[in-house]
């Protein structure tokens, strides 16, 4: 199972065989998903543990909040330059390289004697985790049959999904009983166990063609591809204009407790973890167009409701939950819709599109934390239509990406 190589080809087709000749690919893909699984609760975990962080440095807990953005920032700006920089790299030691560096910021962070330090821990974590995202699910992608494709995606992506659900609640639980030190190290426990994982698990997954500027620039010109991009970028914009501030927003909007912001946060990620699952099945039923297109309408539904229903608790959780399935089913078909445009290309557009994602989040939440003190949280989730339209229109522009836009891999640009 280690020792079988699988290349791209460079041929008009790069399609790749299954591993049915060596076994299934599934423990392979739970790896990727423990992976992922590790990267989200690193990237989101401090947003519980602010309080005790704050304590011990020092620093106010809306500071703490600044490591997301850190982290997020390093991840959006690092993602596509680890694709062309990496390129030429087996994926496989991309996704080790990757995982090793967030091993070393996290440990960096469990024991840093100062709140820059700590930033600069998130930095070093940021940047391993744009390097392994993208590669995870550019991996992924390349075990499976093409058929099999949206669904290995969302078995990678459940990974982050699974974060929300359970890496942030008790890596909270575990900084208030034992302090936010040893939460920190348990995510780098985690992280230590998904690289001996996928050492072992993964085979060798060699790299595409050499990318460079020229390809990169290319990739960008392909119809449809910067729309795609632009449409993660502001579907993600769009939705962390209020779940970036999910707290203060569900305190302000519906009277929510610290107990209830914590259920609905549960109930967020359980649901999204159906959602993920539900939006490969779609992908196959509907074709990544029209499955892209519920998801935009399921989450102008959402804001809609959130703008205009009374401020009963029950009615904040049930929107919250009918928000997590069409959000969660919105990512892994996105993804998917990359890979067929452009396959022999995945990894510059899976990075381009998490760079993106992340990107998203930080504007989102920025927007967030910024106007809902002066706009008020009903005003906030009306003001969450003006991107959701700007990635309803770049969608549009995407064409059809459900059917793969070029058979053959671009050209690498001279040496």
């Amino acid at each position: 199972m280690r020792n079988v190589p699988i290349s791209p080809s460079s041929h008009s087709s790069p399609e790749l065989p299954s591993r049915s000749s060596t076994g299934s690919p599934t423990p392979a893909l739970l790896a990727l998903a423990l992976g992922y699984f590790s990267l989200g609760t690193a990237s989101l975990a401090v947003i519980g543990l602010s309080a005790p962080i704050g304590a011990d440095l020092h620093v106010r807990d809306a500071t703490v909040g600044t490591l997301v953005t850190v982290f997020a920032l390093v991840f959006a700006i690092a993602a596509p330059v680890a694709a062309v920089a990496l390129g030429r790299m087996c994926r496989k030691r991309v996704l080790l390289l990757g995982l090793a560096l967030m091993i070393a910021g996290g440990i960096a962070g469990a024991v840093a004697p100062s709140f820059g330090v700590l930033t600069g821990a998130r930095v070093v974590a940021g940047l391993g985790a744009a390097i392994f995202g993208p590669a995870a699910s550019a991996a992924g992608s390349l075990i499976v049959p093409p058929e099999r494709r949206p669904r290995a995606l969302a078995t990678v992506f459940a990974g982050m999904t699974a974060a929300t659900v359970l890496g942030v609640p008790v890596a909270a639980s575990v900084g208030d009983a034992v302090g936010w030190r040893w939460a920190m190290a348990g995510v780098v426990a985690l992280t230590a166990a998904a690289t001996a994982l996928l050492a072992w698990l993964l085979p060798p997954v060699e790299a595409g063609p050499a990318p460079s500027a020229r390809v990169f620039r290319e990739v960008l010109r392909v119809p449809g591809a910067l729309p795609m991009v632009a449409t993660t970028l502001l579907v993600l914009a769009s939705q962390f204009t209020v779940y970036g501030v999910a707290g203060a927003y569900l305190a302000a909007r519906f009277g929510a407790s610290q107990g209830m912001v914590s259920v609905v946060l549960f109930v967020f990620g359980a649901v999204g973890m159906v959602g993920n699952s539900a939006g490969a099945r779609m992908f196959e039923r509907l074709g990544g167009a029209r499955t892209i297109a519920v998801t935009l309408a399921g989450l102008a539904v959402t804001f809609a409701a959130l703008t205009a229903v009374p401020d009963a608790p029950a009615a904040g959780i049930a929107l919250f939950a009918f928000w997590a399935f069409f959000s969660a089913s919105f990512v892994s078909p996105q993804q998917a819709r990359l890979v067929e445009l452009l396959p022999a290309q995945r990894g510059i557009l899976l990075a381009l599109n998490a760079s993106a994602l992340y990107l998203g989040m930080s504007l989102g939440s920025l927007l967030g934390s910024a106007l809902l003190p002066d706009l008020g949280a009903c005003w906030l989730s009306a003001l969450a239509f003006a991107p959701l339209a700007l990635a309803a229109a770049a969608h549009a522009a995407s064409g059809r990406p459900s059917e793969p836009a070029v058979d053959a891999p671009l050209a690498p640009a001279a040496k």
